[in-house]
């Protein structure tokens, strides 16, 4: 059926190259490309694939030092060499783009209604006064809540999901032939995400228009494209139609992909396994408002009477939506922050601890951030950075001690250890990540605080580290606390899992009875949404 539909887009031996200090980087080698209409294609691969930059060289929005050559014609109009002018008819009316992360797309000094109308006044004419009918028939559209008060709201003001509908929005804004959406679920929980796929399948629907979908996640590809594209290093190694590609794929790049998804089961430790941290009757409230300003302050309950009991060579999942007080909860564990409760740490009370009374048991309780470019200093070496423990809890220790140790721990990771003199920025996201725990693991730690450890990588790059993070703890004997709003990672590492809901815990139990009978409803949404069911 699809064979009878009209191709709206035809791209031929498309080049991307990148001009770099260390010479010319080929970023797309000469892929050939069909979208039809009212179809999806999703275009999938790794980071460093060329997925994006295949779009960004269609839509003239390489950065400067890009270059684009070979044909992409949008209904017989050639796009690659198009003068900006006319470029600019096309994009942003019949060809139009949503982006990955909606606050960097989003420009915070405007209100989301103004930069709606924006391109409605460019391509249509008139007034933004004119068009805030149109903006607020959008907002309708793409599901905002009371769209007469938030089409004067700042993009700090809404939520995550909130921002990608409004994105969307302006991308619907004169009724696109073809929508280019470019991650558009990455940063976002299960259920937003859900959400906006529906929202998107509705809308091409209503419109007829034809999407492009960029990503890295095949959960999503299996239940929304038509046809799927599989790029590495700037090729198509395969397309075809979605179950081609997931019943019967051919490369073995793609088999890859789809044999990456989280796997796997951990055993329970034993019902003797000792409890190694327990928090119970945990709160933690902040004070939010006040100031010269303002009224009052008022206070807001981030976790509401926790129970939490972490056993020996066990990991607990903890999941929830974005502010159900996961991360929250994890960090007033390891008294990080100012909490009630009562606290124990293996056989020893530390509800009452203060900072210098928990410096010592910090190498044996670590915690590892889910962005490791953010929380690993650009200015210091890898092995700076790995060894920044010991200084303060074995500070006996030689500089060609710490050397050493840090080389043991590179290893252990599965990192080359001569990388120790390199820095944070020239390493992948999944090598990251392993330096991260790397600086976690060099103390020897008992309990380690994962915090959406796999979150921005690649499905390929994250079963690495799964598997990294499992071989570390059958060899030391580890107990996680694994915080994430990805189930699937969640499964195939837990052995318990936590369900959390506006600070307070709905639902636990072993992990294969909140996957295979849930009893709550918001724990059976939040695993309909993540595993299409």
């Amino acid at each position: 059926m699809a064979d009878t539909k009209e191709t709206i887009l035809a791209v031929r031996g498309l080049k991307v190259n990148f001009s770099t200090p260390d010479g010319t980087v080929e970023a797309v080698k000469g892929i050939d490309l069909d979208v039809r209409t009212g179809e999806t294609l999703a275009v999938v691969g790794e980071s460093g694939s060329g997925k994006s930059q295949t779009m960004m060289g269609i839509m003239g929005l390489l950065a400067k030092n890009g270059t684009v050559t070979g044909s992409a014609t949008y209904r017989g109009q050639e796009l690659v060499g198009l003068p900006a002018k006319a470029l600019n008819q096309v994009r942003g009316a019949k060809v139009t783009m949503i982006f990955q992360e909606p606050m960097t797309s989003l420009d915070p000094l405007y209100p989301v209604g103004r930069q709606i109308a924006e391109p409605i006044v460019h391509h249509r004419g008139g007034t933004f006064k004119q068009a805030r009918a149109r903006v607020l028939e959008l907002l309708e559209l793409v599901g905002i809540p009371e769209p007469a008060r938030r089409i004067d709201s700042y993009p700090h003001e809404l939520s995550g999901g909130q921002r990608q509908r409004v994105m969307i929005a302006m991308a619907l804004a004169n009724d696109p032939d073809l929508l280019i959406a470019d991650e558009p679920t990455t940063a976002l929980d299960v259920t937003i995400q859900a959400q906006i796929l529906d929202l998107l399948k509705s809308l091409q629907k209503r419109f007829g228009m034809a999407i492009v979908l960029i990503t890295h996640d095949l959960g999503i590809v299996k239940h929304f494209a038509d046809r799927v594209a599989v790029m590495r290093r700037g090729e198509v190694v395969e397309k075809g139609t979605t179950a081609d590609i997931f019943e019967r794929p051919q490369a073995d790049y793609t088999k890859m992909l789809l044999a990456a998804e989280p796997s796997g089961r951990k055993a329970s430790p034993p019902d003797s396994a000792p409890i190694i941290l327990e928090g119970r009757d945990v709160c933690v409230d902040y004070q939010i408002g006040g100031g010269l300003f303002r009224g009052g302050k008022s206070v807001f309950r981030a976790v509401d009477s926790v129970h939490l009991r972490l056993k020996e060579g066990q990991t607990i999942g903890v999941v929830g939506e974005s502010g159900s007080g996961k991360s929250t909860l994890g960090r007033a564990l390891l008294r990080l922050l100012p909490s009630s409760g009562h606290y124990r740490f293996g056989t020893t009370d530390i509800s009452g601890f203060d900072r210098g009374q928990m410096r010592p048991l910090r190498r044996t309780l670590q915690l590892v951030f889910q962005d490791p470019y953010g929380s690993l200093s650009p200015r210091r070496t890898v092995g700076e950075i790995i060894t920044e423990g010991l200084h303060v809890h074995e500070p006996e220790l030689t500089r060609a001690d710490r050397d050493r140790r840090a080389s043991e721990a590179l290893k252990e990771v599965g990192l080359d250890p001569a990388s120790r003199n390199r820095y944070p920025h020239e390493f992948s996201g999944g090598q990251r990540q392993r330096i991260a725990i790397a600086r976690a693991m060099i103390l020897k730690p008992k309990v380690v605080i994962l915090d959406e450890p796999t979150s921005a990588l690649d499905r390929s790059v994250q079963g690495q580290v799964i598997e990294l993070l499992r071989d570390l703890q059958r060899s030391h004997g580890l107990s996680y606390i694994f915080i994430s709003h990805d189930l699937s990672v969640v499964k195939a590492m837990s052995d318990y899992v936590i369900v959390m809901k506006n600070g307070k815990i709905v639902e636990e139990g072993e992990t294969d009875a909140i996957f295979e009978a849930p009893k709550q409803p918001y724990t059976k949404t939040l695993i309909g949404a993540a595993f299409n069911v």
